[in-house]
């Protein structure tokens, strides 16, 4: 046998011999299948981290539940936010090597970052980026919904993302300010942030099954699958979440076994074995306060909860008497939960694949009582009783609820009024169509339908398996059409940012394709009120019309004899037939409607 694989297999064997004689873990195993039933969950791993070994490390239920095939502690999850505490100790690294100051401004490392104003361009630090402090709510929705690949193209949306607040007066989660300390990363290093996590942590702790992009899931063996539950509690398979170029936010995929050594470093002052894979200096500021998450003294139900703070990619708080440094992940399929007790030299990883799942904050609870010694809550029993009050409380509160719509209205333009491409330069760009006398649209690859509200308010609901999921209507997210002065649609407005005012995405009609032929109809000479106005071709099939003393305008063709300007918002042209010859032009525009007599050709 390979001398390799027999340290592996013996040190597997200490964990499971371990886990299984360590008396302060009695009687846990009954406690993590009562979570695993009462969560209604696929799978999950926990490993249990104390000084610098891994006393326990198992896993639960099914990373393929279709299948049946187990959750082992080499199974791959997505972690989800908890790769941030990654990105940002790579900042450390680079800040231990003189390359930077966290009170260097970042556009000083990224020239071409703009923020939304100058007094956020001239202001925020590096250090608001690793702590949220920079004003900027989530405005997840940019990259949820309109991933990309290219990092530096996702950078350049923060300059059109609105803050709700000053800098440094409010902490919120934003998940841009991690996308960029990557960028910082690869542009100090000139290697990728996904390089850099290879090279300075997952190597030097072994973390060998580790890894940063998506395909590392695709392609690997004994991985888990995604799951959620569905609107009847049963458990449901989803797709793989790409994160694309917003990978420094929450990209990694790993195992509790590896994560174990992660834990390990940050519980011994950025030491792993002789090695110091963090600088110390580092270790100690980022689980220490550096921004107010929410003030307060401790309340009624939550009596043990002193504080909570952020450090660097790192949420702080107090569980019954003990600091905790801890980041939970979600993504869609999974959630995780990564947290160390620096005190007590304690580190527990739970790793689920579950949406959106309490998993891993009770199984990480129920460990802590059991290693901390403390009072032990009944924290399957409490999730239970907790879940009961809620789905009653919900279903109480549908048969209350009634559709908020005003009925019997209509939308006040045709449907193909409201089709053509949606943009707004924070967020990105989409198209409405219409099919069989329905309006639909596809956001990250998933076909939606726009279903008349009121007014020109319509609701997107999802389209699965090519039937429209009915189940959302007067539930899920709305766009409001506004129109312009001269009366064409001109913005979708979507309140996807809870922070901020609907986001406003642009809308620029369809247009057609016209051959020469055909726009060759409309050239000629115009009178308007003895004003003469030319019509003609150029640049390559493109129509212009020239009024004196005004520059030329270039016209795009949007339907039959129908024209936008291209450079003038609700400015139209419509050229006019009669007995099959062009003879008038209309030109409307917001202050009115001008017609002009085509002019005989002498």
């Amino acid at each position: 046998m390979n001398s390799r694989i027999l340290t592996i297999a013996l040190a597997l064997f200490t964990v499971v011999s371990f886990s299984q004689t360590d008396k302060r873990l009695k009687g846990i195993e009954k406690q993590f299948n009562s979570v695993l039933e009462s969560t209604k969950a696929a799978g999950f791993a926990v490993a249990i981290v104390e000084g610098d070994k891994i006393i326990y490390a198992k896993g639960f239920g099914y990373s393929d539940y279709e299948n049946k095939v187990p959750v082992n502690a080499n199974t791959l999850f997505a972690i989800g936010s908890s790769t941030k505490a990654f990105t940002s100790a790579l900042l450390g690294l680079l800040r231990e090597d003189k390359k930077l100051s966290f009170d260097d401004n970042p556009r000083k490392h990224i020239p071409e970052l703009e923020f939304y104003n100058n007094d956020m361009n001239n202001n925020i630090i590096i250090k608001d980026l690793m702590r949220h402090s920079t004003g900027l709510p989530r405005h997840d929705g940019s990259w949820y919904f309109f991933p990309t690949h290219n990092k530096d193209s996702l950078l350049a949306r923060i300059k059109y993302q609105e803050p709700f607040t000053g800098l440094r007066q409010q902490w919120y989660y934003n998940n841009f300010g991690f996308l960029a300390q990557g960028i910082i990363t690869e542009k100090i290093t000139g290697k990728s942030w996904e390089e850099n996590i290879e090279e300075h942590f997952f190597k030097p702790l072994g973390m060998d099954r580790s890894n940063t992009m998506i395909d590392g899931m695709k392609t690997n063996t004994n991985v888990a699958f995604g799951y959620t539950l569905d609107a009847d509690r049963n458990i449901e398979k989803t797709d793989y979440y790409d994160i694309a170029g917003m990978s420094p936010a929450g990209s990694i995929n790993s195992s509790v076994n590896d994560m174990s050594k992660w834990l390990i470093t940050w519980i011994n002052d950025g030491k792993y074995g002789e090695a110091q894979i963090i600088p110390e200096n580092y270790i100690k500021e980022a689980m220490s306060s550096q921004m107010v998450v929410s003030g307060g003294t401790p309340s009624k139900d939550l009596p043990n909860v002193q504080f909570a703070n952020y450090g660097y990619g790192w949420f702080l708080h107090s569980y019954k008497g003990h600091y905790v440094v801890e980041h939970g992940g979600n993504i869609d399929g999974f959630s995780a939960n990564v947290a160390f007790y620096p005190s007590d030299k304690l580190g527990i990883v739970v790793l689920a694949n579950q949406n959106g799942s309490a998993v891993p904050n009770l199984i990480r609870n129920i460990v802590a009582d059991h290693m901390l010694k403390v009072d032990k809550t009944e924290w399957a029993k409490k999730h239970k009783e907790d879940t009961e009050k809620a789905l009653k409380a919900m279903e109480e509160a549908e048969e209350d609820t009634e559709v908020s719509n005003v009925k019997n209205t209509r939308p006040s333009h045709t449907l193909l009024d409201y089709t053509g491409a949606y943009e707004h330069k924070g967020y990105g760009k989409f198209d409405i169509i219409v099919e069989n006398d329905s309006l639909f649209s596809e956001l990250n690859g998933e076909r939606i339908y726009l279903n008349h509200f009121h007014y020109d308010t319509f609701e997107l609901l999802d389209v699965k398996d090519g039937k429209v999921d009915t189940t959302g209507i007067g539930k899920s997210v709305k766009m409001t059409f506004s129109a312009n002065d001269a009366g064409d649609i001109d913005y979708g407005k979507i309140a996807i940012e809870p922070m901020t005012d609907a986001i406003a995405f642009k809308r620029t009609p369809n247009s057609i394709d016209v051959d020469t032929e055909t726009l060759e109809q409309y050239v000629g000479k115009y009178d308007l009120m003895g004003t003469e106005i030319k019509a003609y071709i150029k640049d390559e099939n493109v129509l212009y019309v020239f009024v004196p003393n005004q520059p030329e305008y270039a016209l795009i063709p949007t339907a039959v004899h129908k024209f936008n300007f291209k450079t003038l918002e609700g400015f139209k042209v419509e050229f006019i037939e009669t007995d099959g010859k062009i003879d008038q032009v209309k030109f409307i525009q917001p202050n009115g409607t001008f017609v002009a007599k085509r002019k005989i050709e002498e």
